[in-house]
């Protein structure tokens, strides 16, 4: 697994449409140590949020997630990644449609790629979805910090409508299913 300084800490990147919900479920995991939004599996470089938003970079807004496995492993965070977003619907999460949209693993090691997959076809073969995953299961691509105002908007724009009708449902699923793996004091 891709170790930094010899440690627990690992990395995972993944897009399950918008970037500030995935931030959002994720920041409050036990053992994530840090969440940031951005974007990956494009084919330009340093792509800008106005850029994504036309679907045409080929980048999916992501997040990239450092986490020490000693406390929670990538298997934990595929069961939230897959509890908190639809992974049966294509370039789509809800009314955010297009490609940057996109359900998908970017894995970081072969152990990684391996568990994804795995993950993938025993939800398929428990029928957990009505429908076919779609999610892509991709090697590690660039990845690009979002602009400032991307990072952490959940936590500092609860008032906005679109937190609260798209966001704080997926916060209060993760409270219900996941409540064990939550740190202590979130929400």
């Amino acid at each position: 697994m891709n170790k930094q300084n010899n440690s627990n800490l690992e990395i995972a990147i993944f897009a399950g449409g918008c970037f500030w919900c995935t931030e959002a479920v994720f920041q409050r995991l036990d053992g994530v140590e840090e969440v940031v939004s951005g974007y990956t599996g494009g084919n330009i470089k340093n792509p800008a949020y106005r850029e994504i938003c036309t679907g045409r970079t080929g980048h999916a807004e992501g997040v990239r997630i450092t986490f020490d496995s000693s406390k929670i492993s990538y298997a934990e965070l595929l069961e939230v990644f897959f509890a908190t977003h639809d992974p049966t619907t294509l370039n789509r999460q809800g009314n955010d449609v297009g490609t940057q949209y996109r359900s998908e693993i970017f894995y970081t090691s072969s152990e990684q790629k391996k568990l994804a997959e795995d993950f993938v076809q025993l939800l398929e073969r428990e029928k957990v979805f009505d429908a076919p995953i779609v999610t892509v299961v991709s090697e590690e691509k660039p990845f690009y910090l979002a602009e400032e105002e991307h990072h952490n908007y959940y936590n500092d724009n609860r008032q906005q409508p679109y937190c609260q009708i798209i966001i704080d449902p997926k916060i209060k699923k993760l409270n219900n299913y996941f409540s064990k793996k939550l740190k202590n004091g979130t929400i």
